[in-house]
């Protein structure tokens, strides 16, 4: 039986590693031709693009999940059964209940974008049932596979705020700047709190550690309406300028990510050609030397003494080419984030108000300071309050006067 399941686990593993799918069924939204092909399902795939518009648009996977049972969509287990007659994943009198587990595996599933990712759970034993789920690195990825459903930057971009926890508030609401707030000095998560009277209702953000009392902090007080139309403001100053100089916007965005010019660029790739030229040659002398320490033309102590002075100039070469490099891969993803960020200011080159959906796909955080009085009073009514924006990609953009 050992030797039957190793040889059925190595036919898998070859078939996996060559780029063919080791399942039968593909991933909902998709199905499976005659050849092995993935192919999208018309049904099933509008209904993936909209879990992740309305994960974008602040949502997180209990409320999608309870949006897409209000608008009686079969859930994967009942669009199976009603096709193929397997209830496997089908629950009579359940047909349009959405799971969170469900939703949630749905947004984290990167065969969306295209690829194919073989190997995303093994078995321990042929005498367990059970599977469990294999890291990233111990799995097969196939790029360009099959055709997306999901862009790359959009499943990017879900990922990013799948990592932020976004609660519903007491009044059972997503605020607008929900898990993207954060304490300029504690760095805890910006809480939302509503005050309301029979007159008026003002909704505010506070700092989670001064809510919490779990850290010694102040509250970095900001009404939601001001902040609203501060980050408005910026947003619209920032597309529009990148609307129109977007050569421009461009140069800026990679010198302001990359922090130097191509003039810094020219002399590191001058400076990463010069020490890969000595490594070469210090590993040449090694062998010389090697060679004149075997046949006795230097004795063991001058080996020792001079190959340790060459290994140690080889280490600290080695160690300096590396940050060079680095530095030299840092222009090229500034570019790139750059575009990235481009795509989705073409998407919206004009809009009216600042959704869910804008904020989170041109925002990651937002940095809030505690509010200065401008009079020097404790409780001077005239206060300035510091707000960084990080856009997406890019970061903080800072744009010329």
């Amino acid at each position: 039986m050992r030797d039957t399941s190793k040889k059925i686990r190595a036919v898998k593993r070859s078939k996996g590693m060559s780029g063919k799918p080791v399942t039968s069924k593909p991933v909902y939204g998709y199905l499976m031709d005659e050849d092995e092909n993935f192919i999208i399902d018309g049904e099933a795939a509008p209904v993936v693009k909209q879990i992740y518009s309305l994960c974008l648009a602040g949502n997180g996977p209990t409320k999608i999940a309870r949006m897409l049972a209000e608008q009686q969509i079969p859930t994967p287990g009942t669009l199976e059964y009603r096709r193929t007659g397997s209830t496997r994943r089908y629950h009579p009198g359940y047909e349009c209940k959405w799971a969170t587990n469900t939703v949630a595996h749905i947004l984290e599933n990167r065969e969306y974008t295209g690829c194919l990712v073989n190997f995303k759970t093994e078995k321990v034993s042929y005498k367990v049932k059970q599977s469990k789920e294999n890291p990233v690195e111990k799995q097969a990825i196939f790029e360009n596979h099959h055709e997306a459903i999901i862009d790359r930057d959009t499943w990017e971009r879900v990922q990013e705020l799948r990592k932020q926890r976004k609660r519903p508030n007491r009044y059972d609401e997503v605020g607008l700047f929900s898990g993207l707030l954060f304490c300029a000095d504690c760095g805890s998560v910006m809480y939302q709190q509503r005050y309301q009277t029979d007159k008026r209702r003002q909704d505010c953000y506070i700092c989670g550690s001064y809510k919490k009392r779990t850290a010694d902090c102040t509250a970095h007080f900001i009404r939601t309406d001001l902040l609203t139309a501060g980050v408005t403001e910026n947003l619209r100053k920032v597309t529009s300028y990148a609307a129109k100089h977007e050569a421009r916007f461009m140069k800026l965005l990679t010198e302001q990510t990359e922090d130097g010019s191509k003039r810094r660029n020219a002399a590191r790739k001058k400076e990463l050609e010069a020490a890969e030229k000595r490594i070469a040659e210090l590993s040449a002398i090694f062998k010389r030397l090697y060679e004149d320490s075997v046949t006795g033309r230097i004795s063991d102590e001058r080996f020792t003494e001079l190959s340790a002075d060459y290994e140690a100039e080889q280490k600290e070469l080695k160690e300096k080419a590396a940050a060079l490099q680095s530095e030299l891969s840092k222009t090229l993803e500034a570019t790139a984030n750059a575009e990235k960020f481009m795509k989705v200011v073409r998407k919206y080159t004009s809009f009216e108000e600042l959704t869910p959906t804008l904020l989170r796909e041109f925002v990651e955080k937002i940095v809030i300071h505690e509010s200065e009085a401008l009079d020097g009073k404790r409780r001077g009514k005239l206060r300035r309050q510091e707000i960084e924006i990080y856009y997406s990609f890019v970061g903080k953009v800072e744009l010329p006067d």
